[in-house]
């Protein structure tokens, strides 16, 4: 009887386990471990893409890359893991419940975006986070045509000044004057309860940020805290109102709540503390990869970050370092000492910077093609073609 590798989640870290663990697989020339992947949709969602507009394209199919490399995938999403017995239970897209049993089991089921219990959030505020609820941005976002011109229209409030408020805000002048038209009235206001634009990224990336926002006409309320949302508008903790027909909530990221399943130590965000070979501390044969993963990137004290930048290195590493533990051969230890970040800024560019400390490196339309590339080709998976495939899941491919 075969053993069993049960990976959950196709996001990056789980496609990019899968892949790795084939790829050691086939070195070793073993056919008597199966490997598993239970996801709900056998596709991977290019998520880091959600606040560009034609979202319902921003996902590639997996089924023939799985097939190609000899993955197994089952449709469903997980809700048990009984550690005791080693098997997770999963309820179909059908609603039929069904269980599978592993070996060894590599957690990648990503993160999600965290909705404090603000007045009105749940009934009226937007986000990005999955490509469901980006499709209803944008389907909201195409009907203000239909709506009278006011400001309440032509206002658009993001929520959150870190990485995701910043990519949506950006584009959204964009956006909006392609539905509205180029001589729209328009206003754009991202609400952070940072003392200053972008705080917490530094002083290297900031000026950056800060002539795009001023380029593009988009308006920061620092020091501010939404307090309520409506149909027509947020209030501020401070009592300032804003009309807007179009709240984004941006802030406030956790790891998937089945990390809470699994017994181990978890940071302020929900991930597991895992070990230099990503397996889950104080577990035998249970792995975590991506967005679910606490993992030290460095000997500097720097850990990863919840981005495709690092759930594609830590796939690699768990799905090899999951069959080495099998096979009984020495397993690698997860490193990415270098670390960049490519933030898009809209019309204006992009910025592109090196180090934890941001050093930038690129500005404008250099960074913009860089960011283009790294959007449209670079975390997309390989093509269904099995060397192919196998050769780019390599843990020691550097990612940036």
């Amino acid at each position: 009887m075969k053993q069993q590798i049960l990976i959950i989640g196709a996001g990056f870290g789980g496609v990019w386990s899968a892949l790795s663990a084939a790829r050691l697989l086939d070195k070793h020339d073993r056919n008597d471990i199966e490997i598993t992947v239970l996801a709900p949709q056998a596709e991977l969602r290019i998520r880091p893409r959600f606040y560009e507009p034609n979202v319902h394209n921003m996902k590639a199919p997996l089924l023939d890359l799985f097939g190609a490399v000899g993955v197994k995938f089952v449709q469903g999403s997980a809700e048990l893991i009984d550690e005791k017995n080693k098997h997770v239970s999963y309820r179909s897209t059908s609603g039929t419940q069904g269980k599978l049993s592993y070996d060894r089991l590599v957690l990648a089921a990503g993160s999600q975006l965290m909705r404090p219990p603000v007045e009105g959030m749940t009934e009226h505020a937007f986000d990005v986070d999955q490509i469901e609820a980006a499709i209803r941005l944008e389907a909201h976002i195409n009907s203000l045509k239909n709506l009278p011109a006011s400001a309440a229209r032509n206002t658009v409030v993001v929520a959150g000044g870190g990485f995701t408020g910043i990519e949506t805000a950006t584009e959204m002048p964009a956006r909006l004057r392609a539905v509205l038209g180029d001589n729209a009235d328009i206003r754009v206001i991202v609400v952070d309860r940072g003392p200053q634009v972008a705080a917490a990224m530094g002083d290297g990336i900031r000026p950056s940020i800060v002539e795009a926002s001023e380029h593009l006409g988009i308006d920061w309320f620092l020091n501010a805290t939404v307090a309520s949302v409506d149909a027509s508008g947020v209030t501020l903790a401070d009592g300032q109102r804003i009309e807007s027909n179009t709240v984004i909530w941006t802030v406030g990221f956790r790891a998937n709540p089945l990390t809470e399943q699994v017994q181990g130590t978890r940071d302020p965000q929900g991930r597991l503390h895992v070990d230099p070979h990503l397996k889950v501390r104080g577990h035998a044969d249970v792995f975590a990869s991506g967005d679910v993963a606490y993992a030290a990137t460095d000997d500097l004290g720097n850990f990863a970050a919840m981005s495709c930048q690092h759930a594609i290195a830590l796939g690699r590493y768990a799905g090899n370092n999951v069959v080495a533990d099998l096979l009984g051969i020495d397993p690698l230890v997860y490193s990415q000492p270098k670390y960049v970040t490519c933030l898009d800024l809209g019309a204006w560019g992009a910025v592109y910077t090196e180090g934890w400390d941001r050093q930038v490196k690129l500005v404008k339309h250099e960074a913009k093609e860089l960011k283009t590339q790294i959007n449209s080709v670079w975390i997309y998976p390989p093509a269904a073609e099995r060397a192919t495939a196998l050769a780019a899941a390599d843990p020691l491919i550097p990612v940036a």
